[in-house]
């Protein structure tokens, strides 16, 4: 029942790649909007998701600690796939590293939220696995989004799309019978994991996200989708009760 649980979040993260390959020739025109929706919603989901609750359980340290790692893992990454030549088929170049990156750091992102919904559903608070495993599959889409958009500009198929954004969400099922099966000792770990986490996402954003949104000069485009992103997520948190 949790693998299964933990499955269906993941699927859930494949739902927010849909709206982004069916805009069509349209995205292309909306690339500042979308890049900035990305860079919003991440924000958000970094502090309100993933910090604040990292801060209600660890200490400032810890949380810290796992922060600057999860900055210097994301910057390690950008750095070796810029001295690199990343390839996918026949694809290559700086959009396809981009998307590399905000794969890699949502893959890493899924693996605490795992833990979160192992921890929970071990929990003898009434209900408290259902409500963590429905709060994380509601903020899995907006993060799908965030991973088919650099796709799309890269020039990524539909199904590529679709499949990558589930892939991001793949370790959720593991980690979540993980932190299940070793609900003690994971617990002690969660601020640590989801402030490295967060610090990947943080160092994402403003190294590579809103970059790429500003890249056209468009900048009204690209705060409008940045605060249009962060408002869903705002919104997210406060009906989910986060």
């Amino acid at each position: 029942m949790l693998l299964l649980a933990g499955s269906a979040t993941a699927l859930a993260t494949g739902l927010g790649a849909v709206p982004v390959f069916l805009l069509g020739e349209r995205s292309h025109v909306l690339r500042p909007l979308l890049w900035g929706f990305a860079a919003g919603t991440m924000a958000v989901a970094s502090v309100v998701g993933l910090l604040l609750p990292a801060l209600d359980d660890g200490s400032f340290a810890e949380v810290g600690g796992g922060t600057a790692a999860g900055v210097a893992f994301m910057l390690g990454t950008r750095r070796f796939l810029a001295t690199h030549d990343v390839r996918v088929g026949q694809m290559d170049g700086q959009r396809v590293r981009s998307s590399l990156l905000v794969f890699s750091v949502l893959l890493v992102h899924s693996v605490p939220e795992g833990l979160a919904i192992g921890t929970a559903y071990a929990s003898e608070t009434a209900g408290l696995g259902l409500y963590v495993i429905l709060a994380i599959a509601l903020q899995n889409i907006p993060e799908g989004t965030s991973t088919a958009i650099p796709m799309e500009a890269a020039g990524f198929g539909r199904a590529q799309q679709f499949w990558a954004a589930v892939l991001t969400s793949a370790p959720q099922p593991v980690a979540a019978l993980i932190a299940f099966l070793a609900v003690e000792q994971v617990t002690s770990l969660l601020p640590i994991s989801f402030g490295f986490a967060a610090g990947a996402m943080l160092a994402l954003v403003a190294f590579e996200l809103v970059p790429q949104a500003l890249a056209g000069r468009r900048w009204r485009s690209a705060l409008t989708g940045a605060a249009a992103g962060a408002a869903l997520m705002l919104l997210l948190a406060v009906l989910l009760g986060v």
